[in-house]
């Protein structure tokens, strides 16, 4: 158990768009992507103390019940399409951590919510994509938590609530989504209204104090064109984990950026 003084941060990471930093070709938006990936290599210097692990809740799993990763050594779970071959190459060989997702499994029921595990999913691209960049190294055994299926955010701040322990025992836990994501107007202008306005409402809902920000984010689809930047809310629902096991800490927007020219943004609560 850690100390007080040494409880890990928690944070929410845009992730892009598929293999988007090993690949050739800007999205339309150099400097939009350069930024992205610099934000993602200074992640790593966000805890002040090394992880002892990493728990990663991706946009990219969904279960019927809250469910975790506990193979020794994950496998590449390549879950994207019509990418160069090179990208079905891409390697993180983070090991895996069975006693953190066991401690996950019992937090979370003692929180009143059911879980599962299972010892064959691999690291999708939600978590492999932008830790290749955070840690390049796959030096910290890491742990992925599924969302749970329906999607409710006031569930999903639960989530984070039951996991907030975890930051003193030295657990680094890391939303992976964007808070823009309408791949129908991803590339093109059509979808750069919606994500400046929702990603402005955002700003000021994920750094609120935490009673008035659970609240803007369980109610989140009433936002300003909510519905135009996440048609399908999957991307954002790992703010709302982060969220809950941020408890009273206030959020900061770490990164506030564009990618393929759409406003995305980044939340850490220290």
């Amino acid at each position: 158990m850690t100390t007080r003084k040494e409880k890990m941060p928690v944070a929410f990471l845009p992730h892009g768009g598929g293999p988007w930093p090993f690949m050739d070709g800007d999205f339309g938006d150099a400097k939009g992507i350069a930024g992205l990936r610099t934000y993602l290599e200074s992640v790593k210097s966000l805890p002040k103390t090394a992880p002892k692990a990493l728990l990663v809740v991706s946009a990219h799993w969904e279960e019927s019940v809250p469910t975790v990763m506990t193979s020794d050594a994950p496998p590449m779970f390549y879950d994207y399409g019509g990418f160069p071959p090179s990208t079905y190459q891409l390697k993180w060989p983070a090991k895996g951590d069975k006693k953190l997702a066991g401690r996950v499994r019992a937090l979370l029921e003692g929180a009143g919510f059911q879980t599962a595990e299972n010892a064959e999913r691999g690291f999708d691209h939600g978590t492999f994509v932008p830790l290749m960049l955070t840690y390049p190294g796959a030096e910290i055994p890491t742990v992925q938590l599924s969302l749970k299926r329906g999607l409710d955010p006031a569930e999903h701040l639960a989530i984070g609530r039951a996991l907030a322990p975890l930051r003193e025992e030295g657990v680094f836990i890391i939303g992976s989504g964007m808070t823009f994501h309408n791949l129908r107007a991803f590339f093109g202008p059509a979808g750069e209204e919606a994500a400046e306005r929702f990603d402005a409402w955002l700003r000021e809902a994920a750094t609120a104090p935490q009673a008035q920000r659970d609240e803007l984010l369980t109610r989140w689809s009433m936002a300003p064109m909510a519905r135009a930047a996440h048609p399908r809310e999957e991307h954002l629902i790992p703010l709302m984990v982060i969220a809950g096991a941020a408890g009273a800490d206030r959020g900061t927007v770490a990164y506030n950026g564009t990618f393929a020219n759409k406003r995305l943004s980044a939340y850490h609560f220290v």
